[in-house]
């Protein structure tokens, strides 16, 4: 079990599994509140976090006596959000998205979590609010949404201006962002050391590298004294520079912006982007798109065709799931044997590998809840994305290539933008090559989504 970093130092963070980085954790459970929420129906952008708080069952109620917003407990184990309807409407939703993000801590039931004035905050509540924020920026810019920004330039000034756009903040826009880039840079999260041996250094609350990024920035790192951060003095500024971190061999270009503070800091916390200047990212295996039949992969050495079933019927009996069954016979023998074996397993974010020959073979994730008509999506994209990871494991030790149609998206009724995400992110970034297949007579279709969350 990894030990907990000395950096963090509250009491509601040390609370969380201390096996995991507690940026990772609350990013993934904030994560799975959306998954929930995209699959029985919030859609967007914008998203909105008062359906996403109605989803949750959490009342929301204006109050014009409080700063911003709040987390109060309530009788029978019970939550309610309360916010100043006042603020302007950007603060107002990324206030609920915060507030939302207190409920993910185990002990938010505690006291209210109450977002006063700066000079109010107890010591080291900085720490906690620096999670929320990492977590309402998930709510606010989900995975699935706004594919187009993969392509965009990463340049502090493209980001400001894309940040007026969206109508989110710096911070939630940056982690976006790197998470959708094929270049080898990082997001970075600094705050000036107010007290003790490092007073007036600039230190790394966290830092999130993009698939491409090969370094590692721990949370507590001090950057050096002549750092560039330390130029954006003020909510708004803007600074550039070339020099030297720790942990990375090479020289970084940082490009930076002052946001508001922590809780008791007089000074803006900085937030940026880091790259190593022309250093060239590696080569990445992306999604191709071919015109075919995914029954029949294309490509040399070992293919494994991937699709999605129910947890239900383990006899196929529709959509592409049928397709599979009549064309491989003994692939769907051997799950039924399996799923009759082993009931235990047969469960949402399961798969069953089994090889057809030589160069041949066949995954079947476990990631549709039931069968038939729905109103909503039966996709539960967190089961498949257990089934990506498990499918990664198999096609990088055994050098395959991986093979679908747009799984999830059709009798599942699943939005392509958020499957091509948990696709790149789980099999595209340990470099397995996929290929997806639209039939020949299908309409023609796009390789994503922009903004929308389902697809007709």
């Amino acid at each position: 079990m990894a030990k907990p970093s000395p950096f963090w130092t509250h009491p509601s963070v040390l609370k969380l599994p201390k096996a995991q980085d507690p940026v990772a954790y609350i990013t993934q459970s904030a994560r799975a509140l959306v998954f929930g929420a995209i699959e029985t129906g919030w859609t967007g952008p914008p998203f909105d976090p008062f359906a996403l708080a109605d989803h949750l069952e959490l009342p929301v109620v204006p109050r014009e006596d409080i700063l911003d917003a709040r987390t109060v407990p309530l009788a029978a184990d019970r939550l309610q959000i309360e916010y100043n309807p006042n603020r302007p409407g950007a603060r107002v939703r990324f206030s609920i998205a915060h507030e939302i993000a207190h409920t993910l801590f185990p002990d938010c039931r505690d006291r209210i979590r109450n977002r006063v004035a700066r000079e109010h905050m107890h010591e080291g509540d900085w720490q906690l609010e620096l999670l929320c924020n990492v977590a309402a920026a998930e709510i606010l810019m989900p995975i699935g949404s706004f594919p187009d920004l993969k392509s965009q330039a990463l340049s502090i000034d493209v980001l400001m201006e894309l940040r007026k756009q969206y109508e989110v903040s710096t911070e939630a826009l940056l982690l976006r962002v790197v998470r959708l880039t094929d270049s080898a840079c990082t997001a970075f999260c600094t705050s000036r050391q107010e007290q003790g041996e490092a007073v007036g250094r600039y230190r790394i609350d966290y830092a999130v590298g993009s698939r491409s990024w090969s370094y590692q920035l721990p949370s507590g790192t001090l950057l050096p004294e002549a750092t560039v951060v330390r130029e954006c003095t003020a909510i708004g500024f803007t600074a550039k520079g070339t020099e030297r971190w720790p942990e990375v061999p090479q020289a970084v270009r940082a490009e930076v912006v002052g946001i508001p503070p922590f809780p008791k800091h007089r000074y803006p916390r900085v937030v940026g982007i880091a790259y190593v200047p022309d250093a060239k990212s590696p080569a990445r295996p992306t999604m191709t798109y071919l015109r075919g039949d995914a029954t029949q992969p294309r490509g040399p050495d070992l293919r494994i065709v991937c699709h999605v079933v129910n947890d239900r019927a383990a006899r196929w009996g529709g959509g592409f799931a049928l397709v599979m069954r009549r064309r491989f016979p003994d692939v769907q023998q051997d799950f039924v044997s399996w799923a009759e074996a082993h009931r235990d397993q047969f469960a949402l974010g399961q798969g069953r590998y089994c090889p057809v020959d030589e160069t041949l073979a066949v995954f079947s994730m476990i990631c549709q809840q039931g069968y038939g008509p729905s109103r909503r999506p039966r996709v539960r994209y967190g089961a498949m994305k257990t089934c990506l990871e498990q499918l990664a494991e198999i096609a990088v030790r055994q050098r395959a290539s991986v093979h679908m149609p747009r799984i999830g998206c059709g009798q599942a009724g699943g939005s392509w933008a958020v499957v091509s995400e948990l696709i790149d992110e789980t099999l595209c970034a340990r470099d397995v090559p996929v290929t997806v297949y639209d039939l020949p007579g299908a309409a023609a279709r796009s390789s994503s989504t922009p903004g929308l969350l389902f697809e007709s």
